[in-house]
């Protein structure tokens, strides 16, 4: 049996379950009986319509079960009459998905675990060892959230803004374990920009690229981080780099601006430098400017600061900073690095060990705990 075939049809079939009015624990179940009537059948009796196969097989199985749930009358206006077996529907009810598994109700953690169960199709234990946590914690996580999403029904169309959250949430994670999270949330977002014509979702779909086009160069051998300023740009994947860059500018025309398109826009300027110091750090605090206007973030503001920092020196970079709350993630790490390159090692020194002991993995602590041993070397020679 074809495994990447079922994968991409399991949530449209789930979706279309939904749609007619199953909810969303009950539908997965059916959908999960369907699964393993296809591995015992498919075999040896391949159907010509998968997708057909297994919504008929799957509404079967939902049927059945509430048929056999007395406590579940209310819902015989469902079983009344069985759609006859024929094509599945062309229309992509997966959309509906997205946004169910992003429901506002959710918190960020389960509507994550939702999405990668329900439309990623993956395993409960693929997404616990990717998030490393228990695989029954992470059971007792989708359970909930199921739950919480069963009574919902949509009448209109659901918040794209959540779902590329959510969605982006998915990309940070990265890899860990056999589940490449960031490879995942590529796939979703093409899936998603084929179902919403909305220049945001390009735009969450080029960052991605671009970002991902620098994956190889981001560490070495050994697990240490590698500052994007020494990366070896030959490793960066120049086709990933020409898809966004693509994408990015065909959302850019249409004049509607959003966070994501922005924060491409940086990535891309990044991805054009044929060296750090060519990068075109003016045009970078630029889009900074119109990244802090669409959002607000006062993170986006101590990395603009480090931009303005390039642009027009460490001390205008401490400018920017000192007008921001010291105690932001990384508000530390920012300082020693404009401390060190307007020449106050001492200062960058104490900055940078600092800013290991704040750090919130262990990469990370273990690259700063090295720039403070640097400058400190550096101090007594």
């Amino acid at each position: 049996m074809n495994e990447a075939l079922v994968r991409s049809l399991t949530p449209s079939v789930l979706a279309i379950l939904v749609r007619r009015g199953a909810d969303f624990a009950a539908a997965e179940d059916a959908v999960q009986d369907a699964l393993v009537e296809a591995v015992r059948v498919w075999p040896a009796d391949p159907p010509r319509d998968p997708k057909g196969w297994l919504v008929t097989v799957a509404w079967r199985r939902f049927l059945d079960a509430t048929r056999a749930d007395a406590s579940r009358r209310r819902r015989e206006d469902l079983v009344d009459e069985e759609p006859a077996p024929g094509p599945a529907p062309s229309a992509d009810d997966t959309l509906q998905l997205y946004f169910l598994c992003a429901h506002p109700s959710l918190t960020p953690s389960s509507a994550v675990a939702l999405t990668l169960r329900a439309v990623g199709g993956l395993t409960t234990r693929q997404i616990a060892q990717a998030y490393l946590v228990p695989e029954a914690t992470m059971a007792q996580r989708i359970s909930r959230a199921k739950r919480t999403v069963s009574g919902v029904r949509f009448e209109q169309p659901g918040d794209v803004a959540t779902v590329l959250r959510v969605l982006y949430l998915v990309f940070n994670e990265g890899y860990s374990g056999d589940v490449d999270l960031a490879a995942e949330a590529i796939r979703l977002t093409r899936q998603l920009a084929v179902a919403v014509d909305h220049p945001e979702v390009a735009g969450l779909l080029a960052l991605m690229l671009l970002h991902h086009a620098r994956r190889a160069a981001r560490t070495t051998p050994d697990g240490s981080l590698v500052p994007l300023a020494e990366q070896d740009r030959g490793r960066w994947d120049t086709e990933s780099i020409a898809e966004g860059v693509e994408i990015l500018q065909a959302a850019l025309a249409r004049d509607r601006l959003g966070e994501f398109q922005a924060q491409a826009a940086i990535a891309a300027l990044h991805a054009d430098a044929p060296t750090a110091g060519e990068t075109d750090w003016v045009q970078i605090v630029e889009w900074y400017d119109e990244l802090a206007h669409l959002t607000g973030n006062p993170v986006v503001r101590l990395n603009r600061a480090v931009a303005v920092g390039e642009a027009d020196g460490p001390r205008a970079g401490l400018a920017a900073l000192a007008a921001l709350d010291d105690t932001l993630p990384r508000h530390t790490a920012v300082a020693a690095y404009l401390h060190e390159r307007d020449g106050d090692l001492t200062t960058a020194a104490r900055l940078y060990a600092e800013a290991a002991r704040k750090a919130p993995n262990l990469a990370e602590r273990d690259h700063l705990t090295r720039q403070a041993a640097r400058l400190n070397a550096r101090r007594h020679r």
